[in-house]
């Protein structure tokens, strides 16, 4: 027998299907690099905009102060009123006088000198005093900060090659401080009260310990009002309600509500809690009621997805085995939901956290230079901080205003990581 001879030429159909496999693998090459290049982009932008954030804002981190050697001027000094004392004007006075100069007659020279101060001079002199008056007729040693120009020009944000008329330092305030540092006066350390202080009309003494504790209060009251009823609601609607036109009309303002502006919310709080109930203005109470109404549609919506992500089989177990429905709702379909009932908690608390325009309209924009101690104390959020001091005309307030969003996100940061951590436990744990 002889082999059968080979078939000349190769089959249509295989070369057509060998075509489709090349198109069908290439496009999900492609499918792969756009999904890469995608990426890339995000990963791009965000890196651009926190490099943005940092080159504008880490000189707040960093502060300027002067050691002073002050003689307590008996002549000057009440000691029974120190705070009426011009510290200030006391200290140009003696530094003038120790570089052997003299003020002329209108006191520009000493006005100018104690420009470059800040005003913690005047209050770490007068509590210095205060604590102890035996230091009057002494020569006591204060480290204050500078003032918010001076600062800046030691940081490099002022030039001396600027005209004149375009800075806010004269060049025999130049002078001085380009002395002062010679002398070994100034001093550069981390600036500790940007964490330590309240809010201030004088940037260099500006902080944002008052707006990340006012923050954390809203977010109290946010999350123990905002999570129970919302789940409440969510577990009703999903598991008891009876399926008809009432319940249907519920879910679809709900999820209207979910897009509503936040301006809306903050008009409504306005209105309703200020207006009409008197409660506290620019509280944490009435910012925690506002943002709790507009965090409820997404906790409602995000635990109604995830209660009914839950396999049916699990109800129908549990009803087998003699459970009553609310047994098997809380025992057994709930725990199991959990890890999508924290997801949807954690994205309502971080949009909340970020929200300016309804704090805004409820007060937390005015002043505000404490801390708060209770919930109904007035009180600044870090959102509203950040609006406040990149539309203060101080140039110092914009290094500060990029510092506080740096803060904000380090604080939202930690927040949904300990979310995080919890919502795990509950994965674990069922």
């Amino acid at each position: 027998m002889t082999d059968a001879p080979s078939r000349a030429g190769s089959d249509p159909r295989m070369d057509r299907l060998k075509a489709g496999l090349r198109r069908r693998y290439g496009r999900e090459r492609r499918f792969r690099l756009y999904g890469l290049l995608a990426i890339a982009v995000a990963i791009g932008f965000l890196a651009l905009l926190l490099g943005r954030i940092w080159d504008q804002g880490h000189t707040a981190f960093i502060a300027h102060n002067l050691e002073v050697e002050v003689f307590m001027d008996p002549a000057r000094i009440d000691p029974d009123y120190p705070q009426g004392t011009n510290f200030p004007q006391m200290v140009a006075e003696q530094q003038l006088a120790a570089r052997g100069l003299s003020d002329d007659a209108t006191g520009r020279a000493s006005s100018e000198l104690r420009g470059l101060f800040s005003s913690e001079l005047k209050f770490q002199a007068g509590d210095l005093v205060r604590a102890d008056p035996s230091v009057i007729g002494k020569t006591v040693t204060i480290n204050a900060p500078l003032s918010d120009d001076a600062d800046l020009y030691f940081k490099g944000e002022i030039e001396r090659d600027t005209p004149a008329d375009q800075r806010r330092l004269t060049d025999r305030q130049l002078d001085w401080l380009d002395r002062l540092e010679a002398e070994g006066l100034v001093e550069r350390r981390f600036n500790t009260l940007l964490f330590t202080n309240g809010d201030s009309t004088e940037p260099e003494l500006a902080g944002v310990l008052g707006a990340v504790v006012g923050s954390a209060l809203l977010l109290l009251v946010t999350a123990f009002l905002a999570i129970p009823i919302g789940v409440a609601a969510a577990v009703y609607l999903e598991e008891f309600a009876p399926k008809n036109r009432i319940s249907a009309l519920i879910e679809v303002n709900i999820n209207n509500l979910a897009a509503v502006p936040s301006i809306v919310y903050g008009l409504l709080g306005l209105a309703l809690f200020i207006n009409w109930m008197h409660l506290p203005r620019s509280s944490p109470l009435v910012g925690g009621l506002v943002l709790a109404l507009m965090a409820l549609p997404t906790i409602i919506i995000a635990t109604r997805s995830s209660l009914k992500a839950v396999p049916p089989s699990i109800r129908e177990a549990a009803l087998a085995l003699g459970a009553s429905r609310i047994q098997t709702v809380f025992q057994h379909v709930l725990p199991l939901a959990m890890p999508g009932v924290m997801t949807g908690a954690i994205i309502s608390m971080a949009h909340a956290l970020g929200e300016t325009a309804p704090l805004l309209l409820i007060g937390m924009v005015s002043f505000v230079p404490g801390v708060a101690t209770s919930f109904t104390d007035p009180t600044g959020a870090l959102p509203s901080l950040i609006y406040i001091w990149e539309n203060a005309s101080e140039r110092a307030f914009h290094e500060r205003t990029a510092a506080a969003i740096m803060v904000l996100l380090a604080f939202m940061i930690v927040m949904n990581a300990a979310a995080i951590i919890l919502r795990r436990r509950f994965e674990r744990r069922w």
